[in-house]
């Protein structure tokens, strides 16, 4: 039987990433479930150029975008959750949830941020924190395990 030793004071810790997580790039995850995404709930907003430019900034400038359906706050439709690149994780930073995001303005501080590294890796445009959320208590409870 194969056994590992724990550490002694005198060996060196390391992390290890498994797999593809240690390049893993800054991701965003765009909501479009029941509210947001959704022309009929809100009208003034071209939800499909938004993802459009979403995912042509990703390809520019090397971070991820996926979709994915109801987030959970409704309330704050449309909501992007800004993941940590796998270096933005190491360096302290945590997904961020950003609710409201359905103008330019905020379309535009959402990809400076991505494009320069996301959390942990750079700092939010001032007015993107006035938007950010807190998850729903389900992704609070997972985040803690």
């Amino acid at each position: 039987m194969n056994r590992r030793t724990p550490p002694t004071p005198t060996s060196t810790a390391r992390t290890v990433s498994i797999g593809g997580a240690a390049n893993r790039p800054c991701t965003l995850v765009v909501c479009r479930g029941c509210c947001c995404g959704n022309p009929r709930k809100h009208p003034g907003t071209d939800h499909a150029w938004q993802l459009d430019r979403l995912r042509a900034a990703a390809a520019e400038h090397g971070f991820q975008v996926r979709t994915t359906d109801c987030l959970g706050p409704c309330d704050q439709a449309n909501v992007i959750v800004v993941q940590p690149s796998a270096a933005g994780r190491r360096a302290g930073g945590r997904a961020t949830w950003i609710g409201f995001a359905m103008d330019d303005d905020c379309t535009d501080d959402v990809l400076r941020w991505a494009a320069d590294g996301g959390p942990g890796m750079a700092k939010p445009p001032a007015t993107l924190e006035l938007q950010f959320i807190r998850p729903p208590r389900e992704a609070r409870l997972r985040a803690r395990r």
